[in-house]
């Protein structure tokens, strides 16, 4: 008898492995068909893709992340994330908030005291973390190599706009953000990130400062002339464009950020805090780190917010008030890259999914955004 019964649920759970098996065969092929076309238009070496669909995750490798070495890219492949790291330096920030340690509300001049008085210091750390500070450059001038040039660029910078009234993505902006916060918990940025954040999120392959025993791993990145390269040192590095990670590492973050009760109270209200709303320009609400995008949303809208003029123009920027908590069907998104490598991640809460995309070249983001649009298509239905 028991062996009947043990042959009947077998054949009940047929169906069921059959279907996850079409499910798992329909998924690869639409990023197959929205991966390799880019991969191949755009010269990309080796892409890490990784899907996350109520909290099973799967995971896509494509190429190479050596081409010298011939090493195949792998879901532990190291990756630069470029401009993703904002979203880490945000959650760094909020979790400094959490513990008492700072206020969104404050100025530059609390923690660096050298800023007091300047145009800067009008600027409250929100509008630096949401880059509505004034009209700050998207890259910090070439000439600016250390902290004491630094703090001197600032002091002497002039807005052209008043704080919180225009955004203009910038890493100093998000750069300076980051700094006041390390400073704010009496830490170095990179310390603080690799000693309490990184762990407190269950992240293990994550680092602004690759060691020795994770350089295996690290892929090579290709700039236009496919020359094998890493990103350069430079003021605000760190902050602004400096975490390495593996697609099963930001597979772990989005689900994180899809669920973030199950993480410890602290990092979990860090993460919440994330995804709270506090300007709107057209069709994007800036938090902080994230972007985000209210149901419908379109693949118009997206390549949209991710385009030229949101990301090197001064937009009028609506303030929030109060800042809005997300609305159900919100999706969040952000883009990276460095020299040689441009990275894409994008989830939506209330339908549980994510997609991250990693490649060793920084291709353009219209094509970043397509792809992950088609693929969330074939997750909706």
């Amino acid at each position: 008898m028991r062996l009947h019964a043990i042959a009947f649920a077998s054949l009940c759970l047929l169906p069921l492995a059959a279907s996850a098996a079409a499910d798992t065969a329909a998924l690869r092929e639409a990023v197959d068909k929205a991966i390799k076309p880019l991969m191949a238009q755009h010269d990309v070496p080796g892409m890490a893709v990784a899907i996350t669909v109520d909290g099973k995750t799967t995971f896509f490798n494509y190429g190479l992340a050596s081409k010298e070495k011939n090493i195949p890219v792998s879901e532990n492949t190291l990756f630069e994330l470029g401009s993703v790291s904002k979203t880490f330096t945000a959650t760094l920030a909020c979790y400094a908030q959490g513990q008492g340690k700072l206020s969104f509300d404050d100025h530059p001049g609390k923690y660096l005291p050298q800023l007091k008085g300047s145009a800067i210091d009008r600027a409250s750390l929100l509008e630096l973390g949401t880059y509505t500070a004034g009209g700050l450059p998207l890259q910090m001038p070439d000439e600016v190599t250390d902290d004491a040039q630094m703090l001197d660029y600032f002091r002497n910078w002039t807005p052209n706009a008043p704080p919180g009234t225009r955004r203009r993505y910038s890493n100093p902006s998000i750069g300076l953000f980051g700094h006041l916060t390390a400073r704010a918990l009496q830490s170095d940025f990179a310390d603080a990130m690799e000693g309490q954040l990184i762990p407190a999120l269950g992240l293990k392959h994550t680092y602004i400062r690759v060691p020795a025993a994770a350089m295996p791993d690290y892929a090579w990145g290709y700039n236009s002339a496919n020359k094998a390269v890493r990103v350069n040192p430079g003021v605000f590095d760190a902050e602004a464009y400096g975490v390495k990670s593996s697609a099963a590492d930001m597979i772990r973050f989005v689900q994180a950020n899809i669920d973030p009760g199950r993480l410890a109270a602290p990092i979990r209200e860090a993460v919440a805090c994330t995804h709270t709303g506090y300007f709107r320009i057209g069709d994007t609400v800036q938090g902080l780190g994230w972007e985000q995008y209210r149901a419908p949303v379109s693949l118009v809208q997206l390549q949209a917010g991710n385009g030229e003029k949101m990301s090197r123009g001064l937009n009028e920027a609506t303030r929030l008030k109060p800042p809005q908590t997300p609305p159900p069907g919100t999706l969040f998104n952000k883009t990276g890259a460095t020299g040689g490598f441009g990275a894409y991640v994008l989830f939506v809460p209330a339908q549980r999914v994510g997609i991250v995309m990693l490649a060793n070249k920084n291709y353009p983001n219209a094509a970043r955004i397509e792809a992950a649009h088609a693929i969330l298509g074939q997750l909706r239905n």
